[in-house]
């Protein structure tokens, strides 16, 4: 069992950069496709970035392409969602997901399509 534990979250203003952190307990997770979702109050989960194992395959939401970089660190196994010029409308808790034997660069981006989740962490932002 992958158990996956989100950090970094906290409430900035409009403009700000946050970076949140993803570690995996249990096993590596340097072979799993990693993703990032969101939930607004109200709103469904959405997917905002994800990465194959390979590194590649990098996919953004539309609205973060731009301002929200995701990024691995396999060697530490961790990974970041590097999120800058912060805006009211990306408040939300932030999930972190891990999918492990997919084909190198493919990136799943809705919520069944992947595996293993972790608690969220909350990001707010203020105008």
């Amino acid at each position: 069992q992958v158990h996956l534990v989100e950090s970094g979250g906290g409430l900035v203003q409009a403009g700000d950069s946050l970076t949140l952190s993803c570690a995996p307990s249990g096993r590596s997770v340097s072979s799993d496709t990693m993703a990032w979702f969101r939930q607004a109050p109200g709103k469904e989960r959405e997917f905002v970035a994800g990465m194959s194992w390979t590194g590649g395959g990098i996919v953004y939401r539309d609205s973060v392409k731009g301002r929200f970089t995701i990024a691995r660190d396999n060697a530490k196994n961790i990974a970041y969602l590097q999120m800058a010029n912060l805006k009211p409308e990306d408040t939300a808790v932030y999930y972190c997901a891990a999918t492990p034997r997919l084909p190198p660069g493919v990136v799943h981006t809705t919520e069944r399509g992947n595996d293993y989740w972790g608690q969220g962490t909350q990001v707010t932002v203020s105008s």
